[in-house]
Protein backbone atom coordinates (compact mmCIF):
# COMPACT_ATOMS: atom_id res chain seq x y z
CA UNK A 1 0.00 0.00 0.00
CA UNK A 2 1.28 3.18 -0.86
CA UNK A 3 2.00 5.91 1.85
CA UNK A 4 -0.21 8.68 1.95
CA UNK A 5 1.98 12.84 1.64
CA UNK A 6 0.57 15.99 1.25
CA UNK A 7 -0.69 17.29 -1.91
CA UNK A 8 0.86 15.32 -4.50
CA UNK A 9 -0.64 15.80 -8.51
CA UNK A 10 -2.17 12.88 -9.34
CA UNK A 11 -1.41 10.62 -12.61
CA UNK A 12 -3.59 10.37 -15.22
CA UNK A 13 -4.34 7.08 -16.78
CA UNK A 14 -6.03 9.13 -19.75
CA UNK A 15 -2.85 10.78 -20.66
CA UNK A 16 -1.06 7.58 -20.77
CA UNK A 17 -0.37 5.87 -24.46
CA UNK A 18 1.66 2.83 -23.85
CA UNK A 19 3.78 1.22 -26.22
CA UNK A 20 5.54 -2.24 -26.15
CA UNK A 21 7.80 -3.94 -27.99
CA UNK A 22 7.57 -7.35 -28.96
CA UNK A 23 10.56 -8.98 -27.66
CA UNK A 24 8.53 -7.22 -24.00
CA UNK A 25 6.01 -9.12 -24.91
CA UNK A 26 8.00 -12.05 -24.58
CA UNK A 27 9.98 -11.56 -22.05
CA UNK A 28 7.05 -10.70 -19.83
CA UNK A 29 5.25 -14.25 -20.38
CA UNK A 30 5.65 -14.79 -16.41
CA UNK A 31 2.98 -14.84 -13.83
CA UNK A 32 1.54 -11.86 -13.00
CA UNK A 33 3.21 -10.18 -9.69
CA UNK A 34 -0.11 -11.05 -7.43
CA UNK A 35 1.10 -14.71 -8.53
CA UNK A 36 4.36 -14.49 -8.51
CA UNK A 37 5.10 -16.19 -5.39
CA UNK A 38 2.33 -18.76 -5.16
CA UNK A 39 2.72 -22.23 -5.15
CA UNK A 40 0.60 -25.11 -4.26
CA UNK A 41 1.28 -25.49 -1.40
CA UNK A 42 -0.22 -21.91 -0.73
CA UNK A 43 -3.26 -23.08 -2.09
CA UNK A 44 -6.20 -23.49 0.59
CA UNK A 45 -8.53 -26.27 -0.75
CA UNK A 46 -11.93 -25.83 0.84
CA UNK A 47 -12.73 -29.18 2.78
CA UNK A 48 -16.00 -29.23 1.36
CA UNK A 49 -14.90 -29.16 -2.13
CA UNK A 50 -12.55 -32.45 -2.85
CA UNK A 51 -12.47 -31.76 -6.53
CA UNK A 52 -9.91 -28.51 -5.32
CA UNK A 53 -7.51 -31.42 -3.58
CA UNK A 54 -7.55 -33.20 -6.16
CA UNK A 55 -6.75 -30.47 -8.70
CA UNK A 56 -3.42 -29.72 -6.36
CA UNK A 57 -2.48 -33.63 -6.95
CA UNK A 58 -3.06 -33.61 -10.29
CA UNK A 59 -1.18 -30.59 -11.51
CA UNK A 60 1.81 -31.80 -9.26
CA UNK A 61 2.16 -34.52 -11.08
CA UNK A 62 1.73 -33.02 -14.18
CA UNK A 63 4.43 -30.67 -13.49
CA UNK A 64 6.71 -33.45 -12.29
CA UNK A 65 5.91 -35.39 -15.67
CA UNK A 66 7.59 -32.57 -17.67
CA UNK A 67 11.17 -32.97 -15.99
CA UNK A 68 13.45 -34.36 -19.11
CA UNK A 69 14.23 -33.27 -22.24
CA UNK A 70 13.21 -29.73 -23.69
CA UNK A 71 10.39 -29.05 -26.82
CA UNK A 72 11.26 -31.22 -29.57
CA UNK A 73 10.64 -28.12 -32.00
CA UNK A 74 13.14 -26.23 -34.10
CA UNK A 75 15.37 -23.39 -33.09
CA UNK A 76 17.17 -25.11 -29.61
CA UNK A 77 19.32 -28.65 -29.72
CA UNK A 78 17.22 -31.50 -27.93
CA UNK A 79 19.06 -32.36 -24.25
CA UNK A 80 19.11 -36.10 -25.30
CA UNK A 81 19.57 -35.99 -29.17
CA UNK A 82 18.43 -38.46 -31.61
CA UNK A 83 15.00 -38.18 -33.47
CA UNK A 84 12.63 -36.23 -33.12
CA UNK A 85 9.79 -37.69 -30.69
CA UNK A 86 6.58 -38.89 -32.46
CA UNK A 87 3.74 -36.54 -31.75
CA UNK A 88 1.66 -37.55 -28.94
CA UNK A 89 -1.52 -39.32 -29.09
CA UNK A 90 -3.27 -38.28 -25.96
CA UNK A 91 -4.28 -34.95 -24.27
CA UNK A 92 -0.87 -32.35 -24.12
CA UNK A 93 -2.46 -30.25 -21.83
CA UNK A 94 -4.96 -30.08 -18.68
CA UNK A 95 -7.83 -27.52 -18.60
CA UNK A 96 -9.09 -25.71 -15.32
CA UNK A 97 -12.52 -25.54 -15.87
CA UNK A 98 -14.74 -23.55 -12.60
CA UNK A 99 -16.39 -20.59 -11.47
CA UNK A 100 -14.66 -17.27 -10.65
CA UNK A 101 -12.98 -16.98 -7.88
CA UNK A 102 -11.63 -20.62 -6.90
CA UNK A 103 -8.27 -19.99 -7.48
CA UNK A 104 -7.93 -21.70 -10.97
CA UNK A 105 -5.03 -19.01 -11.58
CA UNK A 106 -3.24 -19.59 -8.30
CA UNK A 107 -2.81 -23.59 -9.77
CA UNK A 108 -2.05 -22.12 -12.92
CA UNK A 109 0.86 -19.93 -11.60
CA UNK A 110 1.57 -22.71 -9.19
CA UNK A 111 2.04 -25.06 -12.18
CA UNK A 112 4.61 -22.52 -13.85
CA UNK A 113 6.51 -22.38 -10.65
CA UNK A 114 6.98 -25.85 -10.12
CA UNK A 115 7.09 -27.25 -13.78
CA UNK A 116 11.05 -28.28 -13.83
CA UNK A 117 12.10 -25.87 -16.57
CA UNK A 118 13.87 -22.60 -16.70
CA UNK A 119 12.06 -19.27 -17.12
CA UNK A 120 12.88 -18.68 -20.24
CA UNK A 121 11.18 -22.38 -21.55
CA UNK A 122 8.09 -21.57 -19.63
CA UNK A 123 5.71 -19.14 -21.15
CA UNK A 124 2.62 -17.26 -18.58
CA UNK A 125 -0.30 -15.23 -20.52
CA UNK A 126 -3.46 -14.67 -20.46
CA UNK A 127 -5.31 -15.63 -23.93
CA UNK A 128 -5.56 -11.73 -25.22
CA UNK A 129 -1.73 -11.47 -24.36
CA UNK A 130 -1.64 -14.73 -26.49
CA UNK A 131 -3.27 -13.61 -29.34
CA UNK A 132 -1.61 -10.18 -29.29
CA UNK A 133 2.32 -12.24 -29.88
CA UNK A 134 0.67 -13.67 -32.96
CA UNK A 135 -0.43 -9.92 -34.02
CA UNK A 136 3.64 -9.20 -33.12
CA UNK A 137 4.92 -11.56 -34.17
CA UNK A 138 3.44 -12.99 -37.19
CA UNK A 139 1.97 -16.76 -36.52
CA UNK A 140 5.33 -18.57 -37.92
CA UNK A 141 7.65 -16.55 -35.55
CA UNK A 142 5.56 -17.32 -32.97
CA UNK A 143 5.47 -21.09 -33.45
CA UNK A 144 9.50 -20.92 -33.80
CA UNK A 145 9.65 -18.72 -30.46
CA UNK A 146 7.29 -20.67 -28.14
CA UNK A 147 7.87 -24.36 -29.63
CA UNK A 148 11.74 -24.74 -28.12
CA UNK A 149 9.34 -24.35 -24.68
CA UNK A 150 8.44 -27.17 -22.15
CA UNK A 151 5.29 -25.49 -21.02
CA UNK A 152 2.84 -22.93 -22.32
CA UNK A 153 0.23 -21.74 -19.41
CA UNK A 154 -3.07 -19.71 -20.86
CA UNK A 155 -4.85 -17.93 -18.59
CA UNK A 156 -8.83 -16.40 -19.39
CA UNK A 157 -8.88 -19.13 -22.36
CA UNK A 158 -12.20 -18.00 -23.60
CA UNK A 159 -13.18 -17.62 -27.56
CA UNK A 160 -15.14 -14.49 -28.59
CA UNK A 161 -14.81 -14.59 -32.36
CA UNK A 162 -14.40 -17.01 -35.03
CA UNK A 163 -11.11 -15.43 -36.29
CA UNK A 164 -9.22 -16.31 -32.62
CA UNK A 165 -10.56 -19.93 -33.07
CA UNK A 166 -9.22 -20.76 -36.07
CA UNK A 167 -6.31 -18.65 -35.15
CA UNK A 168 -5.65 -20.59 -31.52
CA UNK A 169 -6.67 -23.99 -32.91
CA UNK A 170 -3.53 -23.65 -35.50
CA UNK A 171 -1.37 -22.49 -33.27
CA UNK A 172 -2.00 -24.80 -30.20
CA UNK A 173 -1.26 -27.92 -32.80
CA UNK A 174 1.49 -27.12 -34.11
CA UNK A 175 2.76 -26.52 -30.47
CA UNK A 176 2.09 -30.04 -29.38
CA UNK A 177 3.00 -31.23 -32.42
CA UNK A 178 6.56 -29.45 -31.18
CA UNK A 179 6.32 -31.52 -28.06
CA UNK A 180 4.83 -28.25 -26.30
CA UNK A 181 2.49 -29.07 -23.13
CA UNK A 182 -0.28 -26.88 -22.11
CA UNK A 183 -2.56 -25.47 -18.97
CA UNK A 184 -4.68 -23.37 -19.94
CA UNK A 185 -7.69 -21.76 -17.35
CA UNK A 186 -11.60 -21.31 -18.31
CA UNK A 187 -14.85 -20.72 -16.81
CA UNK A 188 -15.83 -22.38 -20.34
CA UNK A 189 -15.49 -26.34 -20.80
CA UNK A 190 -12.93 -26.18 -24.00
CA UNK A 191 -15.57 -28.32 -26.39
CA UNK A 192 -18.41 -25.02 -25.15
CA UNK A 193 -15.69 -22.39 -26.24
CA UNK A 194 -17.97 -20.02 -28.21
CA UNK A 195 -21.20 -20.95 -27.45
CA UNK A 196 -22.95 -17.72 -26.72
CA UNK A 197 -21.09 -15.62 -28.36
CA UNK A 198 -20.79 -16.84 -31.97
CA UNK A 199 -21.60 -19.62 -34.00
CA UNK A 200 -19.94 -21.95 -32.84
CA UNK A 201 -21.88 -24.66 -34.54
CA UNK A 202 -19.84 -23.31 -37.90
CA UNK A 203 -16.51 -23.63 -36.00
CA UNK A 204 -17.13 -27.18 -34.23
CA UNK A 205 -13.90 -28.69 -36.26
CA UNK A 206 -11.61 -26.40 -35.02
CA UNK A 207 -13.54 -26.17 -31.32
CA UNK A 208 -13.21 -30.04 -31.09
CA UNK A 209 -9.94 -30.12 -32.13
CA UNK A 210 -8.85 -27.33 -29.52
CA UNK A 211 -10.41 -29.95 -27.08
CA UNK A 212 -8.75 -32.82 -27.88
CA UNK A 213 -5.71 -30.91 -26.69
CA UNK A 214 -6.68 -30.84 -23.10
CA UNK A 215 -7.70 -33.18 -20.25
CA UNK A 216 -10.64 -31.44 -18.26
CA UNK A 217 -9.98 -30.83 -14.82
CA UNK A 218 -13.10 -29.47 -13.03
CA UNK A 219 -12.74 -27.18 -9.99
CA UNK A 220 -15.89 -26.69 -7.53
CA UNK A 221 -16.23 -24.02 -5.24
CA UNK A 222 -17.79 -20.69 -4.14
CA UNK A 223 -15.67 -17.53 -4.91
CA UNK A 224 -12.49 -17.39 -2.15
CA UNK A 225 -12.30 -13.91 -1.88
CA UNK A 226 -15.62 -13.31 -0.54
CA UNK A 227 -15.92 -16.17 1.95
CA UNK A 228 -16.80 -14.91 5.62
CA UNK A 229 -15.79 -11.31 4.49
CA UNK A 230 -17.93 -8.09 4.49
CA UNK A 231 -20.02 -6.79 1.40
CA UNK A 232 -18.40 -4.69 -0.92
CA UNK A 233 -17.66 -0.97 0.57
CA UNK A 234 -20.13 1.32 -0.45
CA UNK A 235 -18.75 3.96 -3.38
CA UNK A 236 -17.56 7.35 -1.76
CA UNK A 237 -18.30 10.97 -3.19
CA UNK A 238 -16.09 12.58 -5.67
CA UNK A 239 -14.41 14.95 -2.92
CA UNK A 240 -13.27 12.13 -1.11
CA UNK A 241 -11.74 10.28 -3.57
CA UNK A 242 -10.04 13.24 -5.38
CA UNK A 243 -8.44 14.21 -2.31
CA UNK A 244 -7.19 10.48 -1.67
CA UNK A 245 -5.73 10.77 -5.02
CA UNK A 246 -3.64 13.78 -4.20
CA UNK A 247 -2.91 12.09 -1.06
CA UNK A 248 -1.51 9.20 -2.33
CA UNK A 249 1.56 8.80 -4.39
CA UNK A 250 1.78 7.31 -7.06
CA UNK A 251 -2.17 7.35 -7.77
CA UNK A 252 -4.19 8.19 -10.94
CA UNK A 253 -7.27 9.81 -11.12
CA UNK A 254 -9.87 9.92 -13.96
CA UNK A 255 -13.44 10.12 -14.46
CA UNK A 256 -14.79 6.94 -15.26
CA UNK A 257 -16.40 7.71 -18.56
CA UNK A 258 -13.11 9.60 -19.60
CA UNK A 259 -11.21 6.55 -19.06
CA UNK A 260 -13.77 4.13 -20.96
CA UNK A 261 -12.76 6.18 -23.91
CA UNK A 262 -9.16 6.11 -23.31
CA UNK A 263 -8.98 2.14 -23.17
CA UNK A 264 -10.96 1.94 -26.51
CA UNK A 265 -8.44 3.39 -28.03
CA UNK A 266 -5.74 0.80 -26.84
CA UNK A 267 -5.34 -3.20 -27.66
CA UNK A 268 -6.42 -4.83 -24.35
CA UNK A 269 -2.85 -6.35 -24.45
CA UNK A 270 -1.05 -3.02 -23.04
CA UNK A 271 -3.72 -2.74 -20.01
CA UNK A 272 -0.76 -3.78 -17.92
CA UNK A 273 1.57 -1.29 -19.31
CA UNK A 274 -0.85 1.29 -19.21
CA UNK A 275 -1.55 0.78 -15.43
CA UNK A 276 2.38 0.32 -14.61
CA UNK A 277 3.77 1.78 -11.55
CA UNK A 278 0.33 3.21 -10.41
CA UNK A 279 -0.15 2.41 -6.81
CA UNK A 280 -4.04 3.29 -6.71
CA UNK A 281 -6.82 3.69 -9.42
CA UNK A 282 -8.93 6.83 -8.03
CA UNK A 283 -12.46 6.98 -10.26
CA UNK A 284 -14.88 9.42 -10.14
CA UNK A 285 -18.06 9.21 -11.55
CA UNK A 286 -18.51 5.10 -11.93
CA UNK A 287 -21.99 4.60 -13.47
CA UNK A 288 -23.40 1.60 -15.67
CA UNK A 289 -21.90 0.31 -18.77
CA UNK A 290 -24.08 -0.41 -21.85
CA UNK A 291 -22.44 -1.19 -24.22
CA UNK A 292 -20.98 -4.88 -24.31
CA UNK A 293 -17.52 -3.91 -26.35
CA UNK A 294 -17.31 -1.83 -23.50
CA UNK A 295 -17.86 -3.73 -20.87
CA UNK A 296 -15.31 -6.59 -21.92
CA UNK A 297 -12.72 -4.08 -22.50
CA UNK A 298 -13.38 -3.11 -18.96
CA UNK A 299 -13.18 -7.34 -17.72
CA UNK A 300 -10.01 -6.78 -19.19
CA UNK A 301 -8.92 -4.01 -17.61
CA UNK A 302 -10.06 -5.56 -13.99
CA UNK A 303 -7.86 -8.02 -14.38
CA UNK A 304 -4.84 -6.39 -14.89
CA UNK A 305 -5.16 -3.96 -12.51
CA UNK A 306 -5.98 -7.45 -10.16
CA UNK A 307 -2.83 -8.96 -11.25
CA UNK A 308 -0.66 -6.00 -9.97
CA UNK A 309 -2.95 -5.81 -6.75
CA UNK A 310 -3.64 -2.01 -7.30
CA UNK A 311 -6.75 -0.74 -5.23
CA UNK A 312 -9.02 1.07 -6.77
CA UNK A 313 -11.32 4.09 -5.15
CA UNK A 314 -14.63 5.01 -6.53
CA UNK A 315 -17.35 7.48 -6.41
CA UNK A 316 -20.58 6.72 -8.26
CA UNK A 317 -22.63 3.56 -8.44
CA UNK A 318 -20.86 0.41 -6.73
CA UNK A 319 -19.11 -1.93 -8.74
CA UNK A 320 -21.92 -4.66 -8.65
CA UNK A 321 -24.26 -2.45 -10.73
CA UNK A 322 -22.21 -1.59 -13.67
CA UNK A 323 -23.41 -4.33 -15.93
CA UNK A 324 -26.89 -4.87 -16.71
CA UNK A 325 -28.97 -8.24 -16.18
CA UNK A 326 -29.33 -8.48 -19.76
CA UNK A 327 -25.18 -9.17 -19.45
CA UNK A 328 -25.22 -10.55 -16.29
CA UNK A 329 -27.63 -13.58 -18.37
CA UNK A 330 -25.77 -13.57 -21.31
CA UNK A 331 -23.01 -15.20 -22.93
CA UNK A 332 -20.06 -13.22 -21.31
CA UNK A 333 -22.06 -13.42 -17.90
CA UNK A 334 -18.72 -15.66 -16.67
CA UNK A 335 -16.42 -12.53 -17.62
CA UNK A 336 -18.58 -9.92 -16.10
CA UNK A 337 -19.12 -11.93 -12.67
CA UNK A 338 -15.32 -12.48 -12.39
CA UNK A 339 -15.05 -8.43 -13.02
CA UNK A 340 -17.67 -7.60 -10.22
CA UNK A 341 -15.74 -9.84 -7.65
CA UNK A 342 -12.10 -8.59 -8.54
CA UNK A 343 -12.86 -5.13 -8.45
CA UNK A 344 -14.90 -5.83 -5.13
CA UNK A 345 -11.64 -7.52 -3.58
CA UNK A 346 -10.14 -3.87 -4.81
CA UNK A 347 -12.12 -1.64 -4.11
CA UNK A 348 -12.08 -3.43 -0.24
CA UNK A 349 -7.84 -3.08 -0.78
CA UNK A 350 -8.47 0.95 -1.28
CA UNK A 351 -10.29 1.71 1.79
CA UNK A 352 -7.36 2.79 4.15
CA UNK A 353 -6.39 5.36 1.43
CA UNK A 354 -9.66 7.24 2.95
CA UNK A 355 -9.01 9.49 5.73
CA UNK A 356 -11.82 9.32 7.98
Amino acid sequence: MSTPIAEVVPQSLCAREPRVPADRLVAEMVPPPRFDSVRFDTYVPDPNQPSQSEAVTVLSSFAAGLGGATAGGTGRKRWFGGRKPAAPTGPRGVYLDGGYGVGKTHLLASLWHATPAPAEHKAFGTFVELTNLVGALGFQQTVRTLSSHRLLCIDEFELDDPGDTVLVSSLLSRLVEAGVALAATSNTLPGKLGEGRFAAADFLREIQGLSAHFRPLRIDGDDYRHRGLPEAPAPYDDEQVTKAAYATAGASLDPFPALLDHVARIHPSRYGALTEDITAVCLTGVRPVDDQSTALRLVVLADRLYDREVPVLASGLPFDQLFSDEMLNGGYRKKYFRAISRLTALARDAKPLVRQ
